[in-house]
């Protein structure tokens, strides 16, 4: 029999070393073509007697298996919740057919049948369902290389293990373990997973298929622990057992205090590890299907898949790139100011293995850009993520300098100064004197329009906005900005440059405060105003955290700076002058800034306060300036306010064409600002909620508390037409 994903080699014992190796790809995912091709080979493993046993290996140097191709998942299309169940439960039942050899389970249980062996040898990362197919095995075997994954992360795309993974994994590792690896999707490393019980071997990686095959030939009839008569759940199962009946009191309360709730995957998960508990393992992977099934059928994982990953993927690949402009191999590239955000810069372009001429007007500040680079090298060095000869090659790629000169081999320049006009425009002109004609060159200003700054360049079609986000590091999200004089090589150029350092890009109009800077101010704003209101700053934070945010609004403005709101405040001021239209924030920032000195997190406080050595805190004496009223509104007043201070200015920026496209605006807000991810983001929401429910929600806000909360016409349009931002189908 001939696959296309898989080879199958049977030896002279009868022993079949099954190799997943999927064409084309660089690391194997269950596709409709795998699925197809394995479980042909279960069926005729269950009934061909000349095979013996099996050993399943993969082909792929990255890795085992990852998981799920979850285009497959995101496209799924069911005519009846019948046929979405049986689908479903596919992997669930191929799984169980190789682990019985398709005999029934009575029959396993009374000895009356055994299953042939089947040994997984892992070579790397098994995630997903790839974990789950080898759980599916009788026994286990992994490289000995510590950075192997091993984990459960379906619940991060809003889904559960649907290959039986919230069953397999209690009954091995107890219910404990298995509920921090699934409810928090984060993987294990081998020894941990051995130290579980999930796996039983770790060997030398060129000997995983051979150990696997000597186990499988000292075995020949095996019966998984759960197919025993008389099975017991490691440290306890079921409804009656005291020590489960305790986990599962304390394990929902402590999975919904981190989630606020907004994720159904936590629930389903916590409910198939306790239904299943009680129940035969034939039933419980029913069991698990059945909450797959709803989690599939429901908002938050189409959501969730369609942004986090279908749409995050495509934005990676250049799906927004000009098709017709050549591949450009960027090696070398000049970053012009050493602050943070140009430190920042360089490390990430030297972690994408390019060299960095990192140029300041004093060597001090060029050389303490680099440290910044040396500082997160020694740590991942200390913490075992990068090895000590790769930290020392990334820094040998980055040249501290205040000579212009240094630059003129560099492939890219991208210019990270002070947000002063003048001062941009010094560097350009210097630059551009030294660099080579075709060098496209990038500006990381957070506001300043690119067609404006264009204007000191003597090649304004090689010029583009490249905006990273604070900390450079740390933060996923790139803006690619275009002025009108922009060319399809620079923006070709820019995209390119941004998959090297391994970010996620989206392309924005050029516009003052371009996408994020004009969604998260409003949004900050709000909780400013609530605070000029009187409203507890305790509930503002707990409400935007219920709400999914990972940190709240005031914090965050701590983060960014009160003295930096207070300067865009000033400029847009003097920029707008008569046409200017006051956010509401004005006093607040002018008392906490110039009165109190109070600037934010980098300056000793601003909202909280940040003693040494101990944890941040609200700062008391905020009240003695903006009295607490008496009536406080509820928290889903507050959710609601902080919600549609974020839709409603989203919703604008698509309807102006700032992103001209939902899926870059819901990237754009769950990797640029942290917007709830259970969302899918700002678009996704108003589509689930409904158009016209956001936009009667929205101008009931509007009555309420201001214009702000008016939403665009475009959407009121839409709404009375019955449109969705994601189209008919979505």
């Amino acid at each position: 029999m001939s696959y296309e994903t898989i080879t199958v080699d049977t030896d002279s014992d009868g022993i079949a070393l099954v190799t997943i190796d999927l064409p084309g790809v660089s690391m194997n995912v269950w596709n409709e073509a795998l699925m197809r091709d394995f479980s042909a080979f279960v069926d005729d493993f269950a009934a061909n007697d000349e095979i013996k046993g099996a050993v399943i290996t993969s082909g792929k140097a990255s890795g085992f298996l990852a998981g799920a191709d979850l285009r497959m998942l995101g496209g799924v299309k069911a005519s009846s919740i019948t046929e979405a169940f049986e689908s479903a439960f596919g992997l669930n039942a191929m799984l169980r057919k190789l682990e019985t050899s398709g005999h029934p389970a009575k029959a396993l249980q009374n000895g009356q049948a055994h299953a042939k062996p089947v040994a997984a040898a892992v070579n790397g990362l098994a995630l997903g369902g790839g974990l789950e197919l080898v759980l599916a095995c009788h026994h286990r075997v992994i490289a000995d290389n510590p950075k192997i994954q091993l984990g459960v992360p379906e619940v991060q795309v809003g889904l559960l293990p649907g290959g039986g993974g919230t069953q397999r994994i209690p009954r091995l590792a107890g219910l404990q373990n298995a509920a921090m690896m699934a409810t928090q999707g984060k993987p294990i490393d081998p020894n941990t997973a051995k130290s579980y019980g999930i796996i039983q071997e770790i060997v030398p990686a060129e000997e995983v298929v051979a150990k696997a095959k000597e186990w499988v030939k000292a075995n020949p009839k095996v019966t998984q622990p759960w197919d025993k008569k008389g099975f017991k759940y490691p440290g306890g199962g079921g409804a009656m057992d005291p020590r489960a009946v305790q986990f599962f009191m304390a394990a929902n309360a402590m999975a919904q205090s981190q989630a606020q709730h907004n994720y159904p995957a936590i629930q389903a998960i916590l409910s198939c590890l306790y239904e299943g508990s009680i129940v035969p393992f034939d039933t419980a992977i029913r069991i698990e299907s059945k909450y797959f099934t709803k989690l599939l059928s429901g908002p938050t994982s189409r959501n969730m898949i369609r942004t986090l990953f279908i749409n995050k993927q495509a934005a990676e690949k250049g799906e927004q790139r000009p098709k017709d402009v050549p591949a450009t191999d960027i090696k070398r590239v000049g970053v012009l100011g050493a602050g943070m955000m140009g430190a920042g810069i360089a490390y990430v372009t030297a972690k994408g293995g390019m060299d960095v001429v990192l140029l300041d007007r004093d060597l001090d500040y060029a050389e303490k850009g680099k440290a910044y680079s040396a500082k997160i090298v020694e740590k991942g060095v200390s913490r075992g993520k990068v090895t000590k000869e790769k930290g020392e090659a990334l820094l040998a790629r980055i040249t501290p300098t205040t000579d212009y000169n240094d630059l003129k081999d560099v492939d890219m320049i991208i210019e990270a100064v002070f947000e002063d006009p003048d001062v941009k425009s010094d560097v350009i002109k210097k630059a551009e004197a030294v660099i080579g004609k075709d060098v496209i060159f990038a500006s990381n200003t957070s506001t300043l329009p690119i067609t404006g700054l264009a204007k000191y360049s003597e090649r304004p079609d090689q010029f583009i906005g490249i905006h990273f986000f604070s900390p450079v590091d740390k933060m996923p999200l790139v803006e690619i900005i275009p002025g009108d004089k922009s060319g399809d090589r620079s923006l070709a150029t820019a995209l390119d440059y941004v998959r090297q350092i391994k970010k996620t890009p989206i392309v924005v109009k050029d516009t003052r405060g371009f996408y994020t800077n004009r969604v998260v101010p409003p949004y900050l704003g709000e909780a400013m105003i609530m605070v000029q209101e009187g409203i507890k700053p305790a509930l503002i934070e707990n409400a935007a955290k219920s709400l999914g945010m990972p940190v709240g609004p005031l914090a965050l403005t701590d983060e960014t700076s009160l003295s930096l709101g207070h300067m865009l405040m000033q400029s847009t001021k003097k920029e707008l002058g008569d046409q200017y239209k006051p956010s509401g924030n004005e006093e607040l920032l002018e008392k906490m800034v110039v009165t109190l000195g109070r600037h934010g997190r980098k300056s000793g406080g601003g909202f909280y306060e940040y003693p040494e050595g101990g944890k941040k805190h609200l700062w008391q004496g905020l009240s003695e300036h903006f009295p607490v009223a008496d009536e406080q509104p509820s928290v889903e007043e507050v959710k609601e306010r902080l919600l549609y201070a974020q839709l409603v200015p989203a919703a604008q920026c698509f309807a102006e064409g700032i992103v001209s496209d939902p899926q870059s605006a819901d990237l754009g807000a769950i990797f640029g600002w942290g917007f709830a991810p259970w969302t899918g983001g700002p678009m996704s929401h108003i589509d689930t909620i409904g158009m016209e429910t956001f936009v009667r929600k929205a101008e009931s806000l509007a009555q309420k508390y201001g214009a702000r909360f008016n939403p665009p016409q475009s959407f009121r349009d839409m709404a009375k037409a019955g449109d969705k931002l994601y189209g008919k189908a979505a």
